[in-house]
């Protein structure tokens, strides 16, 4: 079915609004489902496939748990649930909520990695779940039904539960303070850490998205963000509903295919849009779009009002290059709304408020660094973007050597505090008690606090340190993107170790020259590149396209390039020697 064929749910309802002020999540469907919003599912070219009225999905969801406590599952069970957009993830992950037992969305195969490494990421993180069943679709069954056989859950394709009988079982009664959900952040593949988050504190966040948003009758969600990542699930699934908003839906795959259905998407709504992304989806939109098109034709982002940024570094030369791509289509630079946020505290730590737009302070290098500057050569800054304020009833603290808080735009390790702070890593009291000390969470970034506005200078376990000197891969990345030939994510840094002990940065980079003297003389570009930034000398490695891998969510994984590498399993081109 097509668009002529269905209305999609609207943005306005007679329903008053309440912002997530509700005791459980279950709570929080019943009072959106007495309104006629919902969710609203399209295909790859943008068409309506399903309107998905929130009344119709706490119909689904109540029969859904009585087929799961049918099938034995008790409160405190942990249910897998393969992350797939679309209403039957979605009647299920509410449903296991109401059945008292615990969702945990885990991701779809990528193209990333192949079969036999998304196999392996799923059986791992079962196993840290410990989960009594996994629901999938039905296409993927095979990779999954051999996930859970390793270890030993029951694999079922969801189809297979909703055509069960749901018998008219008593549901249990669900309290602030229980379990609601497991998240697992996107990285988690060899030592995941599932993050517990109680009723109370999703609620919490999901009220502070609301008010920090300033939530408009006619404001209407535009998501193609996965829902086994935090932005996606908690901020354009589960923030909709409990703050009743009307969301469209394009599944991440399609949106990969063909990114600017998400800017068609937009253009035909009539209300007025939330959307969120991180840099590399902007960066995709404004790449396909070429100086000649005409895309005031094409696309009104006119209604733009809220355009998200979140989940990695935001580029400020990324979104202004996105500002220059669709300015005649009527998008606004003031609609970008920088935010930072981590599943330990739920989502949301700060959002910047709206209308603000993208704010950068320029940091000199010594600053970044931790050491006094080279008089001898030029200063250099990076543009370090704000990332808003702390979302109602969360603290944030920049804390330096001992624990001892920092002065505003002093660099330091950045800890939060708040009601929707995690309850514990499932089953690790350990890494529990190494993040959250006396209700504060390590968030493991680094930033500083300015006029009460956080700003984020990078991860504290990415930072390469040489010499006593520190050096953030970011930069080292962004300035070999500068070359030509090059896209964002084709270059990961990360520090490494010579065989004589010394530390040394290693760069990988995607190339896609053939010739191999054009080879020989990339990489001494690249190394010239990265010396004149970093003062040091590095090792660089072309390596074929499509080789550094990347998280669930699609981001960059330093971490994961750097044990590929070192493990023999990326394997860089061989090069002749420079003459």
């Amino acid at each position: 079915m097509t668009d002529s064929a269905l209305e999609p749910t609207p943005n306005q309802c007679a329903l008053p609004r309440r912002f997530s002020d509700f005791a459980t999540f279950g709570e929080a469907l019943d009072y959106a489902a007495k309104g006629n919003r919902g969710l609203n599912f399209h295909d790859p070219r943008g068409n309506l496939q399903r309107a998905y009225p929130y009344a119709q999905l706490r119909e689904d969801a109540l029969a859904m748990a009585r087929r799961l406590i049918a099938r034995g599952i008790k409160p405190g069970d942990r249910i897998a649930l393969i992350a797939e957009t679309g209403p039957e993830f979605a009647a299920l992950f509410c449903g296991t909520i109401y059945a008292g037992a615990w969702p945990v969305p885990l991701p779809l195969p990528t193209s990333f990695g192949g079969k036999a490494n998304y196999i392996e990421q799923l059986a791992v993180q079962l196993a840290s779940s410990d989960p009594a069943m996994l629901f999938y679709p039905s296409e993927i069954a095979e990779m999954t039904g051999e996930a859970a056989a390793r270890q030993g859950c029951a694999g079922i394709a969801w189809e297979e539960l909703a055509d069960e009988f749901a018998p008219d079982y008593a549901l249990p009664e669900a309290r602030p303070g229980d379990i609601c959900y497991l998240q697992y952040s996107s990285g988690s593949t060899r030592f995941p850490h599932g993050v517990a988050v109680t009723h109370e504190a999703l609620l919490n966040n999901l009220a502070g998205h609301g008010h920090g948003m300033k939530l408009e009758a006619d404001d209407r969600c535009v998501s193609w963000l996965p829902w086994y990542h935090d932005m996606g699930l908690v901020g354009c699934l589960l923030s909709p509903i409990a703050n009743q908003v009307s969301t469209d839906y394009l599944k991440t795959e399609d949106f990969a295919r063909r990114p600017l259905a998400w800017l068609d998407l937009i253009s035909r709504n009539k209300g007025t849009t939330l959307s969120y992304s991180p840099t590399f989806g902007y960066d995709i939109c404004a790449r396909r779009i070429s100086s000649q098109s005409h895309v005031a034709e094409r696309f009104d982002l006119s209604r733009w009002r809220i355009a998200g940024n979140g989940a990695d570094m935001i580029r400020p030369d990324v979104m202004q290059g996105f500002v220059n791509a669709f300015a005649d289509a009527g998008f606004r630079a003031s609609a970008f709304l920088p935010s930072y946020g981590l599943a330990e505290a739920t989502l949301a730590v700060t959002i910047m408020p709206p209308g603000e737009g993208i704010r950068v302070e320029l940091v000199e290098e010594e600053r970044l660094s931790g050491t006094p500057r080279d008089l001898s050569r030029p200063a250099r800054y990076r543009a370090i973007v704000n990332c808003g304020k702390p979302v109602r009833d969360m603290d944030v603290e920049i804390r330096g050597e001992g624990g001892l808080p920092r002065e505003d735009r002093q660099i330091g390790k950045v800890w939060c505090r708040g009601i929707s702070v995690m309850h514990s890593y499932f089953r690790d009291p350990e890494a529990t008690d190494e993040c959250l000390v006396d209700g504060w969470l390590d968030t493991g970034d680094m930033g500083y606090m300015a006029d009460g506005y956080l700003f984020i200078v990078g991860r504290a376990k990415d930072m390469i340190i040489i010499n006593g000197k520190n050096h953030w891969p970011q930069d080292i990345e962004w300035a070999v993107e500068q070359l030509p030939g090059f896209n964002h994510g084709d270059i990961a840094a990360f520090a490494m170790e010579t065989e004589n002990g010394e530390e040394t940065a290693a760069v990988l980079v995607h190339c896609r020259v053939s010739d191999p003297d054009k080879r020989v003389a990339l990489r001494e570009e690249i190394r010239d590149k990265v010396r004149a930034i970093t003062g040091m000398n590095c090792v660089v490695e072309l390596v074929p396209p499509r080789t550094l891998p990347r998280t669930s969510s699609g981001k960059l994984s330093r971490a994961k390039a750097k044990k590929l590498y070192l493990a023999g399993e990326i394997e860089p081109y061989q090069l002749l020697a420079a003459a």
